[in-house]
Protein backbone atom coordinates (compact mmCIF):
# COMPACT_ATOMS: atom_id res chain seq x y z
CA UNK A 1 0.00 0.00 0.00
CA UNK A 2 2.01 3.54 -0.72
CA UNK A 3 2.13 6.10 1.53
CA UNK A 4 -0.68 8.76 1.36
CA UNK A 5 1.24 11.96 0.23
CA UNK A 6 0.46 14.76 3.54
CA UNK A 7 0.11 17.76 0.45
CA UNK A 8 -2.23 16.88 -2.26
CA UNK A 9 -1.75 19.22 -4.82
CA UNK A 10 -4.65 18.88 -6.16
CA UNK A 11 -7.06 19.25 -3.64
CA UNK A 12 -5.41 21.99 -1.59
CA UNK A 13 -6.96 24.39 1.05
CA UNK A 14 -7.76 27.99 0.60
CA UNK A 15 -8.87 29.81 3.78
CA UNK A 16 -11.67 32.06 3.43
CA UNK A 17 -9.61 35.39 3.95
CA UNK A 18 -7.21 33.98 1.40
CA UNK A 19 -9.77 33.87 -1.44
CA UNK A 20 -11.22 37.44 -0.17
CA UNK A 21 -8.23 38.89 -0.58
CA UNK A 22 -7.58 37.22 -3.59
CA UNK A 23 -10.83 38.50 -5.09
CA UNK A 24 -10.83 41.98 -3.67
CA UNK A 25 -7.29 42.20 -5.75
CA UNK A 26 -8.83 40.95 -8.87
CA UNK A 27 -11.67 43.35 -8.35
CA UNK A 28 -9.66 46.64 -7.57
CA UNK A 29 -6.09 46.31 -9.39
CA UNK A 30 -5.09 49.44 -8.08
CA UNK A 31 -5.58 48.05 -4.81
CA UNK A 32 -1.55 47.70 -3.61
CA UNK A 33 -0.36 50.68 -5.50
CA UNK A 34 -3.00 53.25 -3.42
CA UNK A 35 -1.96 51.45 -0.33
CA UNK A 36 1.94 52.59 -1.31
CA UNK A 37 0.68 55.69 -1.71
CA UNK A 38 -1.16 56.41 1.48
CA UNK A 39 1.34 55.08 3.28
CA UNK A 40 4.41 57.68 1.74
CA UNK A 41 1.26 59.78 2.42
CA UNK A 42 1.46 59.18 6.10
CA UNK A 43 4.78 57.79 7.42
CA UNK A 44 7.17 58.65 4.32
CA UNK A 45 7.43 62.63 5.20
CA UNK A 46 10.88 63.53 5.05
CA UNK A 47 14.65 63.06 4.98
CA UNK A 48 16.31 62.48 8.36
CA UNK A 49 19.17 65.35 9.09
CA UNK A 50 21.81 63.23 10.76
CA UNK A 51 23.39 66.56 11.76
CA UNK A 52 20.66 67.96 13.58
CA UNK A 53 20.13 64.53 15.53
CA UNK A 54 23.11 64.64 16.75
CA UNK A 55 23.20 68.19 17.61
CA UNK A 56 19.94 67.43 19.76
CA UNK A 57 21.07 64.33 21.00
CA UNK A 58 24.47 65.96 22.49
CA UNK A 59 22.76 69.15 24.07
CA UNK A 60 20.22 67.12 25.90
CA UNK A 61 20.51 67.21 29.79
CA UNK A 62 21.13 64.50 31.62
CA UNK A 63 18.93 63.53 34.46
CA UNK A 64 19.70 62.93 37.77
CA UNK A 65 20.02 59.31 39.33
CA UNK A 66 17.26 60.34 42.08
CA UNK A 67 14.71 63.54 40.88
CA UNK A 68 12.99 63.84 43.80
CA UNK A 69 15.85 65.20 45.59
CA UNK A 70 16.37 68.21 46.53
CA UNK A 71 20.10 68.88 46.73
Amino acid sequence: MPAMPLFNKQASYVSEVTRFITELKKSHPTLEAEQLAGRARLWDKQKIDLEEMRRTQESRVKQKAYVYQSE
